[in-house]
């Protein structure tokens, strides 16, 4: 099956109402076989298709199809000066992987203060935190990556995932309600179940410029199926649509994300995280809340107490104040 169909498809259903499989085809300049296929490869990427008989297709939910175009013509003029390239693509193994291995501009090319932007409808091997795979249908969810490129590698670079949450609370800002918080260290989180999340991957070179990747995953209406996936993964998802966000226009959304995280980046490399603290504190899941922080020796139980300055969790537990830069964190059940 041509992934070009699937897709062509798959715009053609994004209004949310009925398409004959006979007008389909016809538009198409294929069979109603072939399109029924595509309605196949579709719904087995986890779209949620209604086939009536005697009547068509109908997505269950209308979406917006990205659109690389519609996403720069959103950012506004002075962050569309320092952008070299962006696109869209319809299905990629992973978008942070595209940027770091890239079919774009080689990254050595990239000017610190310029960057790059990646979206992808479908990843077959988006990847989360601890290399769980990121679970997220056509239309079901935002899968973006940008690449930047410092002229040296920042002063706490470490926190920078910390500074980017801080920036994606505020790109949701009217969109998600005020309850999304942020889990140490990547993760979005609201009515204690998962939104989205953050993967950064850097590559410096000592003295010299660092390049950066930052990806966000954002659920928009992830449907039944991938839910399911996704809570088979270990993970428990909730989404914009659930979150009473009934149409989220994602190429409005990429770029409001790209506006803040793209100024977030000049911030950070001006002032490292200082400047995202109190935004951090405000919408911390952790704080105050008994927590297990998973390590390769062993496990920490104790109380959460923030952040410190580098970003590092702080723990309190068997009467003493642990920081951890890294390790799995959970929420202890009734605790």
């Amino acid at each position: 099956m041509s992934a070009t169909l699937v897709q062509r498809v798959f715009n053609a259903l994004a209004d949310g109402t009925v398409h004959s499989g006979e007008r389909l085809a016809e538009i198409q300049g294929v069979t109603r076989a072939a399109i029924w296929k595509a309605v196949g490869a579709l719904q087995e990427l986890g779209v949620e298709i209604e086939a009536t008989t005697h009547r068509g297709y109908r997505l269950a939910n209308a979406v917006t199809p990205l659109d690389a175009a519609r996403i720069g013509a959103a950012l506004p003029p002075e962050l569309r000066a320092r952008l070299r390239h962006g696109d869209v693509d319809w299905s990629l193994a992973s978008t942070n992987s595209a940027l770091l291995a890239p079919r774009m501009p080689a990254a050595a090319h990239l000017q610190p203060g310029q960057f790059d932007f990646l979206a992808a409808e479908y990843q077959s091997a988006g990847r989360g935190r601890s290399t769980r795979q990121w679970f997220a249908p056509p239309g079901g969810a935002l899968c973006l990556s940008l690449a930047w490129s410092f002229a040296a590698l920042p002063k706490g670079a470490a926190a920078l995932s910390l500074a980017v949450g801080v920036c994606a609370l505020r790109a949701l800002a009217g969109i998600a309600p005020p309850d999304v918080r942020l889990k140490w260290p990547n993760d979005l989180f609201a009515l204690e179940r998962k939104l989205g999340g953050i993967l950064i991957e850097l590559r410096a070179e000592s003295g010299g410029p660092a390049y950066v990747v930052i990806g966000i995953g954002i659920n928009c209406a992830l449907g039944e199926r991938v839910s399911g996936q996704v809570r088979d993964s270990g993970a428990d998802p909730i989404d914009l649509a659930t979150l009473g966000a009934k149409q989220c226009d994602r190429n409005q959304l990429a770029a409001a994300l790209i506006r803040e995280i793209v100024q977030g980046l000049l911030e950070f490399e001006r002032s490292g995280l200082a400047p995202f603290a109190a935004d951090w504190a405000a919408a911390d899941a952790l704080v105050g809340r008994v927590v297990t922080v998973a390590l390769p020796d062993g496990e920490f139980i104790g109380h959460a107490r923030g952040i410190d300055a580098d970003g590092a969790l702080c723990v309190h537990g068997n009467g003493t104040l642990r920081r951890f830069h890294t390790g799995e964190v959970s929420v202890r059940a009734n605790a």
